[in-house]
């Protein structure tokens, strides 16, 4: 009896020190002890996102960055049309605004002069050039010869007063044609000038006077190109087309084919000119183009008396053209 009862208290004695190691509900005197944190409710991540596919087509977004923005269609229709809104065509230029801001601060008199300067600033000012084309020697059998060809213009982008001359002839001897054209320019659009005035003849024989109207300008693919009808003091109607292009064939060189044709509508015996084609002349030049304002260039030039012109030439005893050698230079400023 006494050994059973002593087997049935046996494990109640070595449980004994594990309950005493549990400190739960044991008061530390002199110590608070932290309450424990209310557990929180797992939350998830995904709560309140609204899924694509749970839109439906036509639930607005939620997020619209451009959401209250006004949209340019509807700007324009708020204002009218002005400045490259407006249609193309050649409807005249709105008027200026009458009552500005800048007026009422400085005065109408000083802001007036402040559009002018403007005005001038902006291409509405008064250029000038001086171009010389060609002045050039020509080394020849019998007398070296001299030739020019240049002129000079001054005013807007629409309204000019043009110079032009050309003339050649034999060093130690007469100048055997020349003329001056004095013209006014005006531009009949971005490439194109009509001129108008007159023409005065500088070489031997009577000096005519003629009328002039003509076109100059720039054809597609950069040709420069020119034509001019003269009516002269006597009733003579002669005409001149000419032309040359640039070819640069590095920075510095340009060659330059030219044609210059003349004509005649009818037979002007006291100036050795006859009808039809008169005289052409064709060159070659090279230039050499360091400096634009200033280049030289070597070339040949075939020029001829043509037709009944020759003929003229030849009673008064004079060569009827060949091939020359050129030397010369090219200048503007």
């Amino acid at each position: 009896m006494r050994r059973a009862l002593l087997l049935t208290l046996a494990p109640l004695a070595l449980a004994a020190p594990a309950r005493a190691q549990d400190h739960s509900g044991h008061d530390m005197p002199g110590m608070e002890m932290p309450a424990k944190p209310a557990a929180q409710p797992e939350q998830d991540p995904h709560a309140d996102h609204a899924m694509p596919s749970t839109q439906g087509p036509d639930t607005p977004a939620a997020h619209d960055a451009h959401q209250g923005h006004p949209m340019p269609a509807m700007l324009a229709e708020e204002r009218a049309p002005s400045g490259t809104d407006l249609p193309p065509g050649n409807a005249p230029a709105p008027a200026p605004a009458a009552d500005r801001a800048a007026d009422r601060y400085y005065g109408a008199e000083a802001m007036a002069a402040a559009e002018r300067g403007l005005r001038r600033e902006h291409g509405g000012g008064t250029f000038h050039q001086v171009m010389i084309d060609i002045a050039e020697y020509q080394p020849r059998r019998g007398g070296d010869g001299y030739r020019w060809d240049g002129g000079a213009w001054i005013g807007g982008d629409i309204d000019r007063f043009r110079l032009k001359s050309e003339g050649e002839g034999r060093f130690g001897d007469r100048v055997e044609s020349a003329d001056v054209q004095a013209l006014y320019s005006r531009a009949i659009d971005p490439y194109w000038n009509l001129q108008a005035g007159v023409r005065q003849d500088l070489g031997p024989g009577p000096r005519r006077t003629y009328a002039v109207i003509g076109v100059e300008g720039l054809a597609p693919y950069w040709f420069e190109l020119g034509g001019s009808l003269f009516l002269s003091d006597k009733g003579d109607v002669l005409a001149r087309a000419e032309g040359y292009y640039d070819q640069r064939i590095t920075q510095d060189l340009v060659l330059q084919p030219r044609a210059e044709l003349d004509f005649a509508f009818q037979d002007v015996p006291e100036n050795a000119i006859g009808s039809g084609l008169s005289t052409a002349e064709l060159g070659l030049r090279l230039r050499y183009e360091r400096i634009r304002e200033f280049a030289p260039y070597v070339g040949v030039s075939w020029e001829r008396r043509l037709g009944r012109t020759a003929d003229f030439a030849r009673a008064r005893g004079d060569d009827t053209g060949g091939v020359d050698l050129v030397l010369g230079i090219r200048a503007w400023f």
